[in-house]
This record gives structure tokens, sequence and C-alpha cells, in this order.
């Protein structure tokens, strides 16, 4: 069989994949598309036609108040009852676009006083790990309280995006986005898996029997100061089964959570899952999840990205986390230097703008839109969905890939709520302007920029 070398192969070592590129699969990277073989990172393989399919939770039931992202659902609901043998059915999709493993966790999100934390014995501003027993004790305390009930977590809020970016056929098929976690039988566990399919993404894992659901619940009070308890129920650990395996094997990316370092159970199904990805020829994302969580986890971490990554999601903090730099350290330095080890990284900075690395060089993105935000949180979740997207849809260029997904991030920025709403993913959709055909860089050794001439 020929080959192709890609101009921009981003190969590095460990993270060399071969991938092939087929008259119905384009490469973004490579300058044609070809019925032959590439080395290049990015390809992927035939995403089947999306199929219709549907998941059944009986009683749509839970809490007080849904999440307001999530406002599409139309209903207050009060308790869900879960389907202990998941989502499986005929009519699922025959290939995933994306696969997310992650955490599933159930957010309680409500407004508290200091006294209501003086009362409970809670230090204001905290974030710890709590039992059973004093998750219960907590959220009989919040009866009466105003809050509200989310399928939470920084995975599931870029696979929503995604999802709802993908949702109808511009610039392709609709996107086939689902994720595998650990959710127990209780109420909570189908009021997970249920608002995830509302946003078009299936969660597949079964549940587990007699199980409970992670939660976190986070108490905000009068002067912004967020308190957050995690209980993690089932979700502390999650099997690599037939089942998971199967599916890895049918997708064609697989987005791994960094946040599932912190459950030293599940250490080794990361690794087993990597390894299929990539003998699959499943691209591998990684989020950098929280910088305590990569100081805790480092070696872990290090593992992973030198193996397996084709792509990084961090923000500024935890890439200089994963270099081991000093507070001092700029992220573009930040990035030029993980893009050494890693195919493509992203590096989020706030309201300064974003960092995409690629082979020891630096695409600066500034912010789409600068504008006082109203609430940050979701932000860089939002920039990664932008991201996926735009590989999905064959997006060439580096810059417009960065550009796309700070268009997503400033739309989340400027909302309440770490959602992105379907309104507003369809507007964005249908602005893309994705460019499909090859592209080759140009690099300006004097700055930190990279052109890109068509």
């Amino acid at each position: 069989m020929s080959q192709v070398n890609c101009e921009n192969d981003f190969i590095m070592g460990a993270a060399d994949v071969v991938c092939r590129v087929t008259t119905r699969g384009t490469c973004p990277f490579a300058e044609e598309t070809k019925k032959t073989e590439a080395h290049c990172n990015f390809s992927f393989p035939i995403r089947l036609p999306s199929s219709s399919f549907s998941c059944y939770c009986s009683n749509d039931q839970f809490s007080q108040q849904t999440d307001s992202d999530d406002e599409e659902d139309g209903e207050n609901v009060v308790e869900y009852v879960a389907d202990t043998n998941g989502c499986w059915n005929s009519s699922l999709p025959d290939r995933w676009d994306v696969l997310g493993l992650g955490q599933a966790m159930v957010d309680f999100s409500g407004m508290v006083d200091d006294e209501f934390l003086e009362r409970l014995g809670i230090e204001k501003g905290t974030r710890k790990l709590i039992n059973h027993e004093e998750r219960g004790r907590v959220l009989r305390a919040m009866d009466g309280c105003s809050y509200k009930a989310a399928a939470g977590g920084s995975l599931s809020n870029s696979l929503v995006a995604l999802a709802r970016l993908g949702g109808q056929p511009i610039g392709g098929p609709p996107l086939n986005v689902a994720m595998a976690g650990s959710v127990g039988s209780d109420p909570l566990g189908g009021f997970y898996r249920t608002k995830l399919r509302r946003a078009n993404v299936n969660f597949l894992s079964e549940a587990v029997k007699d199980g409970t659901t992670g939660t976190v619940i986070v108490l905000t009070t009068p002067d912004a100061q967020r308190t957050m308890l995690a209980y993690q129920g089932t979700s502390s650990r999650i099997d690599y089964d037939p089942s998971l395996a199967s599916i890895i094997s049918k997708t064609n990316i697989l987005v791994v959570e960094g946040y599932l370092f912190e459950l030293p159970d599940t250490i080794k199904t990361i690794t087993k899952a990597c390894e299929l990805a990539r003998r699959s020829g499943v691209i591998v994302a990684v989020t950098a999840s929280d910088v305590s969580c990569i100081e805790r986890h480092y070696d872990n971490f290090w593992e992973i990205i030198e193996n397996y990554a084709d792509i990084v999601f961090t923000n500024s903090d935890e890439a200089r986390a994963l270099c081991h730099f000093s507070s001092e350290e700029s992220p573009i330095t930040s990035t030029r230097y993980l893009s050494h080890f890693i195919p493509l990284v992203s590096v989020t900075d706030g309201p300064r703008g974003s960092h995409i690395g690629v082979k020891g060089e630096v695409v600066c993105i500034p912010p789409y839109t600068p504008c006082v935000p109203v609430d940050t949180c979701g932000a860089g979740d939002a920039y990664a969905s932008g991201i996926l997207y735009g590989i999905l849809r064959g997006l060439s260029d580096v810059k417009g890939m960065g550009t796309l997904a700070a268009r997503v991030a400033s739309v989340v920025v400027g909302q309440q709520g770490t959602r992105l709403r379907v309104q507003d993913a369809l507007r964005l959709a249908e602005s893309f302007s994705l460019q499909t055909g090859g592209t080759s860089v140009l690099t300006d050794v004097n700055s930190d920029q990279i052109s890109n001439s068509l």
C-alpha cells in the first residue's frame, strides 16, 4: 500500500498514530483525501449515518427543579427511577463519534447563608469528600431551600455541548455522542441517564445493581464563595469489561476525564481503554481536570499522555502543573513544552484567550469577544467541545479550530450556567465556516503564531 506523508503529521515518539484515510474519511491535517494509508495523528474511522435511539426511564420525576441549562426539557421533576438494564437497544448507532469515559455525578446546587454552614459544621469554601450518611444529613438540611439538580460534571458539559453543536446535519451528518461511567440503580442514576439522553448523549454503561450514584453538593453563600461536598458512590469505580471494550472499538474519539485518576481502582481501566483505543485507531483525548488532581497523580497522568494521548485539554494552571513549571512561567511556554510530547494540546487562559500547541509551535487564540463574564464555570468544557467539533467536521486550520472553540466558550461565559443551550448551539453551528480542504503551516520564528495558508 502506498503511503502519504502529511506535512503536519505531528508524530511525537510514543504518540505516533498510523491512521487510515479513505475516500469516505478525511484527515483534517492531510493535504488531500486518498484511499491509502497516511502517517498522521488525526483521522477518523468511517462515521455511519446517525440512527434514532431512545432510552426507557420510568416516572420522570426527581428533585425540586431541573438544571436551568436543560430548559428544553420543559418540566419540573420529583423522582426518577433508574432502568437497571442501561440504555441498550437495537436502534443505537453502529459507531460513536465521541465516547466520554468519566465520573457520573449528580450536582445539587443551592444558595445558603453562613449560619447554615455553621449549623452543620462545614467550613466555608472547602472541597471535601463526604460519606453516604453525611450526604443525607446535608440534603435533609437543604429541604425547603431553593436548589437545583443537574447531571453534572466537566466531561458531561463537554459532551452535551458537542451533541448540541452536532445535533443537526450542518457540515456533516448529526454526531453520535455517548458516555460511559458508573451510576447506581437508585433514582439519581435514572435522573442522570435521562437528563443526558434528552441532550442527545447516550449513557451506555449499565446501572450497578443496588448501587448509589455519586453526587456533588455545591453550597453558595451570599459572598459568592462555593463549598463543595462530593459523595462518590458507585462512581468511585469504573470496570473495564467486554461491554466497554466493544464501545471503544466502535468509537472515533475517546475522551478520558482527568478526575478518573483520583480513583485508584479505575486507573487500570484507563490504561486498558487507551491501549484498546490505540490498537483500534481511535483518537485519545485527555482532560487535565484539576491542578491538585495532577499533583497527586502526576506519574499516572504522564504515563497516559506519553503513551496514548493525541489531544490534551488544560487551562494555564494545569499546563504548568503538568510541566512542573512555576506560576511565573507563561502559558505559551507551557503549551510549547507540552506540544513536544502531545500531538495537539490546548491551553485556555481565561480572559486572555487560549493557546494551541503543535509540534513545538504555538497558535495564540484571542478571546472571541472580550466581555464581562456572567459565569466562568464551564468555559473550558465548552472550549473542548469546540475543538472536538472542529476535528469531527474536518476543520483543517488550527487557528480556525481554536477560534471556533473560543466562540463556543464565549457563549457559555456570557450566560448563567455551564451548559451550552440548544438555540445557541444551532446558531453557532450554522455560522461556522468550516474549511475542509488541505492546509500548509507557515511559522513565524520571531513570534508564537502559526499562520495557515490554503
